[in-house]
């Protein structure tokens, strides 16, 4: 499963770059963050695009409580976005929140 993931995840990201698909989407959102997230594992998880409803950890580390998901989603949309530290910041943010229940790095690397 995770050679076939690796090979449809690579492809989708390729596809989005090239078909200027992704010029469509309103990147530095969650909405474009889902969109994203839905085009590259659409074909692999019924929960492509939809936010986490269950808690989750990596190692040591608890990404944002599922019960604070959608307020923390609303408070990283609104931070600003004009200059590299903050959009910096604002992954950073993003990477805590961790809003699917897999492939967040991924998309939010795009």
């Amino acid at each position: 499963m995770l050679k076939r993931e690796e090979r449809i995840t690579k492809l989708k990201a390729i596809e989005l770059f090239e078909t200027e698909k992704l010029e469509k989407f309103e990147v530095g959102t969650f909405q474009g963050l889902s969109q994203i997230h839905k085009c590259l594992f659409e074909e692999i998880y019924e929960f492509a695009g939809k936010i986490r409803t269950e808690n989750i950890s990596k190692s040591n580390f608890r990404f944002a409580s599922e019960v604070y998901l959608e307020d923390a989603l609303k408070k990283i949309d609104n931070m600003p976005q004009s200059n590299f530290d903050e959009i910096v910041d604002k992954y950073i943010e993003m990477n805590i929140a961790h809003p699917f229940r897999e492939g967040n790095g991924r998309s939010t690397r795009i």
